[in-house]
């Protein structure tokens, strides 16, 4: 007698059924951009994925498939600085497949193909956290405050979520990735994410019946532990924030190294200022001295780039690398390039490119919508030395903000051996910066610097950091067993 399937698993159906058309009316395909000529050579999909309870947080996404191979190459989960920063400077300015061609003014925005596009290599999923950043909002009021740990744990839902509505890439090597502040977060996601592994954590029951369900009707579906795992492979930095205390104290010592300050407000500092440079102590007048020596050498300096020129945005008359940040807020607002990219109507007030509110400077309080309640990263670093992963940490040479001297450190604090001494990179022939490999056990970090590069290293330097993360990533060995 043949048998007839049950009334459980027909309400599993039932219920797959009901998710997934959820899921159709909340991802969009992306044929045609404004301001581009012609179809996308790429494949680009955006949405909305619901985390927090009840999924009141509705995080905004651009997805890009790798115009190399999709099925195999690495997917990355790249989470913009800020926090508040909108995932549409990563997209556009730095190593998106599209770039905004300045050339043609503000009047006539026009987008080109960017030939230094990380996507030619990787899948990158770019996404507006928290909400309140770009076009992600609540529909709580509750789900507008956030902090580093709520972002942090709304990140690893998306990740398990995402996975969910693509099932096709849980078998493509994933890496968690941000840039500056992003540095006190990815660590802690990604070892967050192999602890759950280790634990054998399942996702949340709707999870569950999805992939439970999907297993019975396909045979070729990966099973329910394969969405709680991944395939989690690493992490990478870009001009990382760390510590707050050490990564702003170690801006001294790189302004000595970058003859931004005489050798003797440097040792009269080191001497008189026991290790703290950042606060002035006005009883200790010796160390008093040589810090507001600091400052009046460098108060005039770039340092997002020490050596772009120092913009005053109160002077109307100068015009500002930021200037550059209002053709996209242009273009975000615009009604056409919203319909184009679907956004929900009436979620969000005006684009911005990124959430001042939220925003973190150094010493700034916790305000109304967001605490800055992670110190430091480094434990983190220090308990992912122990796992099976990998890591990248980019920074620019002329990075004044978070300085590599103060990466330096904290990679010497790790206590790693060295696999791969200090050496430079090449592109087109010419030094693009130098690297070194670091290893314990099943555990390797590569910090690199980008000769010439400021904060924003991709921005400054699209075409070494291309080289830099391309030949990272070939340097990687992709195998059931790694």
């Amino acid at each position: 007698m043949e048998s007839r399937p049950s009334y459980s698993l027909l309400s599993f159906v039932f219920i797959l059924t009901s998710y997934l058309l959820i899921l159709c009316r909340s991802i969009s395909i992306v044929k045609r951009l404004p301001g581009y000529a012609g179809d996308l050579p790429f494949q680009l999909e955006t949405g909305y994925v619901g985390v927090g309870e009840k999924e009141g947080v509705q995080l905004f996404y651009y997805f890009v498939e790798s115009t190399r191979n999709a099925e195999s190459d690495p997917l990355i989960f790249y989470i913009p600085g800020g926090p508040g920063a909108s995932a549409l400077f990563t997209l556009l300015y730095e190593i998106g497949p599209l770039n905004f061609d300045f050339d043609n003014g503000p009047n006539n925005i026009t987008l080109i193909l960017n030939p230094n596009a990380w996507t030619q290599i990787a899948n990158i999923i770019f996404v507006d956290i928290p909400a309140g950043t770009g076009f992600s909002y609540s529909e709580t009021k509750d789900g507008w405050i956030s902090s580093d740990n709520i972002l942090a744990t709304h990140a690893k839902e998306f990740i398990k979520k995402f996975l969910v509505e693509h099932p096709r890439f849980l078998n493509n090597p994933l890496y968690i990735a941000g840039i500056s502040y992003m540095g006190l977060l990815v660590p802690k996601i990604t070892l967050e994410i192999f602890e759950g592994n280790e634990r054998g954590d399942q996702p949340t029951l709707n999870i569950q019946v999805i992939f439970y369900t999907l297993k019975i009707l396909q045979q070729n579906t990966p099973s329910l532990m394969a969405i709680s795992e991944g395939n989690l492979w690493g992490y990478i930095l870009v001009s990382p924030l760390t510590d707050k205390f050490k990564d702003i104290n170690s801006r001294l010592e790189y302004a000595h190294r970058m003859a931004l300050i005489s050798d003797d407000t440097y040792k009269t500092a080191i001497k008189y200022c026991h290790g703290n440079y950042m606060d002035i102590d006005a009883s200790n007048s010796l160390c008093a001295n040589s810090l507001r020596q600091y400052e009046e050498c460098t108060s005039h300096i770039s340092f997002d780039n020490i050596l772009q020129p120092f913009c005053d945005d109160n002077d109307p008359m100068q015009y500002c690398e930021s200037d550059f940040n209002a053709v996209a807020a242009t273009w975000a607002n615009s009604k056409v390039v919203q319909q184009a990219i679907n956004i929900r109507q009436g979620t969000i007030g005006k684009w911005e490119l990124r959430n001042s509110t939220m925003h973190y400077d150094q010493g700034k309080n916790d305000t109304f919508c967001y605490s800055y309640d992670i110190f430091s990263s480094f434990h983190y670093h220090k308990k992912l030395s122990s796992k099976h992963c990998r890591s990248l940490i980019m920074s620019g040479d002329h990075d004044m903000t978070f300085p590599y001297v103060g990466i330096e450190q904290w990679i010497a604090s790790l206590d790693l051996g060295v696999e791969n001494p200090w050496k430079p990179f090449f592109s087109d022939g010419q030094v693009g910066g130098y690297e070194t490999k670091y290893a314990h056990n099943n555990y390797s970090l590569t910090f690199s610097t980008v000769k010439g590069a400021g904060h924003l290293v991709p921005y400054y330097k699209p075409k070494e950091s291309m080289v830099l993360i391309a030949k990272w990533f070939s340097s990687q060995v992709y195998s059931s067993d790694s």
